[in-house]
């Protein structure tokens, strides 16, 4: 045991793995669904190993808590950016008021409870469940020009505090509004939800990754000898189609031979053909048989007269294809219409799926009249060598990879960090972002702009959730480990006092905010609790409020909010010191 302590003494980056490797295994841990959380586990086991007394250069906690923030800024920028549109202005003006609403609450209960700055940070933090905010309280204390003990009493005292307030902060705000709210708010959720979902009767998006079913299909089909399509070309037998109508020979089995299908390939009986295109054309101009595997309705006549079936053949279907996303920005096609795009060389075997518009990627109806405009973003699918080409005459083509663009990564940090150290002076008073808090903003502005002109800053998601969840846990055992040893003196000090106040500081600005949210803004009740949720970013609140709802619909209200939400918090770990200082 001494030579263990000796040794995450002398080398404390192992004492930081040892936190964070036991810390995740025991938050993903959950008992009559409650866990405690990566982050509080992680935070808990961290002052149980600083016990020992272990240094750590605060230089570690700095680094990777602006990776965190500027991951966060990153992941939530054009939902951000969308919360100021028309459609979500109402949602991201109610997240503001539920943010100052909390921190309403955190700064009268430690007015009157008479906590310290450090205390009434990590309380904050705690019961509006925003552990983020300590980095940034963090920082504000280290700004006050206080004596270097008095400093560190205050910021030991902040993980104290929000260990002891999470818990309820994170149980407690679920159960508020998962099961007090629509008693409060007298909501019947299930029928709200089946109600607002029939409001938006087809506009959910089917096919996909993660889905069996998919909208874009390539089949293989046997020509008969009396087909129709012996004897022409591809480019003949595609115009044969009925209007309307997209469907592509994409490449021909002869024998034992296999080719690419060019427009001036003329097919022959017993050729094998491999056709893309949409499910239901599919279906509806080559489909085989009616619904029971007869020789009636209107499929079995659409066989008659293409005379193909349908064949099992992989080796012809092993086509690669790919959905990716293209920013458009060539001149030749600025303002025409779909449906003169789709008489153009480019659009032969490529479908759309999807276009995307504007600052706030507003998405626009794929209709015949549609006209595709530079600096739209738009989402094709088709064979690779199709989707290259096409993406080769529209503009540039955004591919999706598991490389990181560290560059634009660090470089973004940086940016966002030198304008976050700007420091002015108002009436002898500091004001400043704090490097932490300009990557944040730098996540936001470059997370936004990375949406809308998707040329540079690819980050994989993978990469963005080991940025957000390791950054902000590194963060979280380095406080940990430095604050262990005055932990237990600290919770004596504040004993249950600090628990119940936890409790006031988390129902109160959770069930005006209900209240505000009903009878000021007027929500949708199917939304209502998922839009309190989201401002006070907690996700297992909204897990509660949807399996109490039997519906994903009050997720509707989640991403706005929550964008706005967990801006504000974070911000208010510097504004809770700076108003109590």
């Amino acid at each position: 045991m001494t030579w263990l302590v000796t040794t995450l003494r002398h080398y404390p980056e192992i004492a930081i793995f040892l936190s964070l490797g036991i810390g995740y295994w025991i938050g993903g841990k959950s008992y009559k669904g409650f866990s405690l959380g990566a982050v509080t586990a992680t935070l808990l086991v961290a002052i149980a190993i600083g016990q020992m007394n272990i240094t750590v250069s605060p230089n570690v906690k700095s680094v990777f808590f602006l990776i965190f923030l500027f991951a966060v800024g990153y992941g939530v920028g054009p939902q951000f950016v969308r919360g100021l549109a028309k459609d979500g202005l109402p949602q991201a003006l109610f997240a503001v008021v539920q943010a100052v609403l909390s921190l309403g609450a955190a700064v009268l209960v430690a007015k009157i409870a008479g906590y310290d700055l450090g205390s009434a940070a990590g309380l904050f933090a705690g019961s509006q469940t925003i552990s983020a905010s300590m980095g940034l309280a963090s920082d504000a204390i280290n700004r006050l020009s206080l004596p270097a003990e008095q400093a560190k009493a205050l910021l030991n005292a902040m993980p104290t505090a929000y260990a002891v307030s999470y818990i309820f902060g994170t149980v407690g705000s679920a159960v508020i509004l998962a099961t007090l709210g629509p008693r409060l708010l007298r909501i019947d959720l299930v029928a709200a939800c089946k109600e607002y979902e029939a409001t938006l009767g087809g506009t959910k998006e089917l096919g996909g990754a993660g889905q069996a079913w998919h909208r874009y299909e390539l089949r293989a089909f046997r020509v008969l000898a009396d087909a129709p399509a012996c004897g022409k070309t591809v480019s003949e037998v595609e115009a044969l189609q009925p209007n309307n109508t997209r469907l592509f020979i994409e490449r021909v089995r002869r024998g034992g031979t296999i080719s690419e299908a060019t427009l001036d390939t003329t097919l022959q009986a017993d050729d094998v053909v491999a056709i893309a295109g949409p499910r239901d054309q599919l279906v509806s101009v080559l489909g085989g048989g009616g619904p029971n595997g007869d020789d009636g309705g209107d499929s079995a006549v659409a066989v008659r007269r293409a005379r193909v079936v349908e064949v099992d053949d992989p080796e012809l279907l092993a086509v690669p294809a790919e959905g990716v996303d293209v920013y458009v920005t060539s001149k030749a096609v600025d303002g025409k219409t779909l449906q003169e795009l789709a008489t153009m060389p480019l659009a032969r075997g490529v479908f759309l799926r999807k276009i995307k518009r504007g600052p706030t990627e507003t998405q626009i109806p794929i209709m015949p009249s549609t006209k595709l405009h530079r600096g739209d973003t738009i989402t094709i699918v088709g064979r690779t060598q199709d989707t290259t080409a096409a993406a080769k005459s529209l503009g540039v083509l955004d591919r999706a990879t598991n490389v990181t663009d560290v560059a634009f990564v660090t470089l973004a940090i940086t940016a966002g960090a030198l304008v976050g150290a700007v420091v002015i002076n108002v009436a002898g008073i500091p004001i400043t972002l704090s490097t932490a808090g300009g990557a944040l903003i730098g996540g936001l502005v470059f997370g936004w702009l990375r949406a809308i002109h998707p040329t540079f800053g690819r980050i994989p998601e993978p990469t963005v959730w080991f940025m957000n969840s390791v950054g902000l846990n590194v963060f979280i055992a380095v406080i940990g480990l430095t604050a262990g040893p005055g932990f237990v003196s600290g919770l004596q000090n504040l004993g249950i006092g600090l628990f119940v106040w936890g409790i006031v500081a988390t129902s109160l600005p959770l069930i005006l905010g209900m209240l505000i949210a009903r009878y000021v803004f007027h929500f949708h009740p199917a939304i209502l609790l998922g839009v309190c949720a989201g401002s006070r970013t907690t996700t297992a609140a909204l897990g509660m409020v949807c399996d109490a709802a039997k519906s994903q619909i009050p997720g509707l209200g989640y991403t706005v909010t929550y964008a706005v939400g967990n801006t504000l918090l974070t911000i208010w770990g510097m504004v809770i010191v700076m108003i109590l200082a």
